[in-house]
């Protein structure tokens, strides 16, 4: 994949759930090239540092990403703050945040750069909703799930933010899947990551998963202590050819290394 030396990064709103004006971080790669698109969905801890990182990450590699604020119903405030009030809340509701992706990829799809494919990436509670994006999510050619957390939840564990398991939507999912996973991760354990697994194989969906010993929850953020140098490195090699390979590389590569 082209690694480009020149973004371009901007907060951008995007008409989300119920018409909702949504804050979304968006960064292109500086090319003519019609490019892939992927939208980043964060995890809990929110609209932070890290995420907007990878945002620019994907840029750099030739993809138009955008990253949308799933906590921007909850005002403005300290980040901390905001979260918190989330959680008050009852946790994301379903229904919204599935509208905001939607939202985000028409709005890569509506760029003069895109070359009409976007793919999907979550993290924590991100990677479960990009679980549900692969089955109720339209125009998607690709997602990948980065140790997702709740896909599978016990039985009658539901609620009126969260009506349907994404374990459930599984038969739906329209799309090729990546997971990624820590073997020393408690949520997902590696025992939910193998139900996630025979689910995705029962329903002969198209997937490939890679788990790394030695790593747990959260293992690409270098913020925080559960970093994990190695599998980062293997697992940021993998997300970059499983886009190459379902959204298709640069028409004319542009400046690059």
């Amino acid at each position: 994949m082209t690694v480009y030396l020149g973004i371009s990064a901007k907060t951008v709103q995007v008409n989300g759930h119920n018409g909702d004006a949504i804050d979304a971080y968006f960064a292109t790669p500086d090319t003519t090239a019609k490019v892939p698109g992927v939208v980043v969905v964060h995890h809990m801890p929110g609209w932070d540092e890290w995420n907007l990182e990878v945002t620019r990450r994907l840029a750099h590699h030739g993809l138009l990403a955008i990253c949308p604020n799933q906590f921007h119903r909850m005002g403005e405030g300290m980040l901390d703050d905001v979260v918190a009030r989330y959680r008050e809340a009852g946790g994301i509701n379903d229904a919204e945040v599935l509208g905001d992706v939607q939202a985000s990829v028409d709005y890569l799809l509506a760029s003069p750069s895109s070359n009409g494919k976007v793919g999907v990436i979550g993290f924590c509670s991100g990677g479960r909703i990009v679980h549900m994006a692969g089955a109720k999510v339209d125009n998607i050619q690709a997602v990948v799930n980065c140790w997702g957390a709740g896909v599978t939840v016990p039985p009658g564990d539901t609620s009126d933010f969260r009506p349907v398991p994404a374990i459930d939507m599984t038969p739906d999912i329209r799309v090729p899947v990546l997971g990624l996973f820590g073997n020393d991760d408690k949520n997902p354990d590696p025992d939910q990551v193998n139900a996630i697994e025979a689910e995705l194989k029962k329903h002969g969906k198209d997937y490939e998963f890679h788990r790394y010993d030695g790593a747990g929850h959260g293992f690409l953020g270098w913020q925080r202590p559960g970093y994990r140098q190695e599998p980062a490195i293997d697992a940021w090699q993998h997300i970059y050819a499983f886009y190459e390979k379902y959204l298709g590389a640069s028409a004319s590569p542009g400046p690059s290394t």
